[in-house]
């Protein structure tokens, strides 16, 4: 059973303008290859051995982005549903308001706001709505935040 990749609209042209960048780099790696193949013992020879890595780096990364796009579900934007679910910008408060997307696992970014429904905050929210509180569960303390606002 292959798995599912849960993606916004967003996040799947990131994935495809990443995949193109990387293709793309493939003529410049080979060329660094074939530049460094010449200058003779390939056993000693460091930047072959550089250029070997970045092509297996840049392969592994294509193949991993490929597979991601063969078996991509599009999370559509929540219409009119109170509740927090998948592809929710939601607005917490406790002093502070900060505000989230619950995005898939692939797509998650904590520093640009974007929270995986798998992650301790985005789990914490799912199926939550404006007014009600949530728990997050930290190594050393609880914080709770108030839904504010779902969009």
């Amino acid at each position: 059973m292959k798995k599912l990749y849960r993606l916004t609209k967003e996040g799947v042209e990131e994935l495809r303008i990443e995949l193109e960048s990387l293709i793309s780099k493939r003529a410049d790696i080979a060329e660094s290859i074939k530049t460094a193949r010449e200058l003779g013992d390939l056993a000693e020879n460091a930047e072959y051995q550089a250029a070997r890595v970045e092509q297996d780096r840049n392969e592994t990364r294509i193949s991993e982005i490929e597979g991601i796009l063969q078996n991509v579900e599009i999370i559509k934007k929540p219409k009119g549903d109170s509740k927090v679910q998948l592809g929710s910008v939601v607005k917490l408060k406790n002093g502070v308001t900060k505000e989230f997307q619950v995005v898939g696992t692939v797509e998650a970014d904590p520093l640009s706001g974007k929270i995986s429904d798998e992650s301790p905050i985005g789990a914490a929210l799912l199926g939550k709505k404006v007014g009600e509180e949530i728990e997050i569960k930290a190594p050393n303390d609880i914080t709770r935040y108030k839904i504010v606002d779902i969009s």
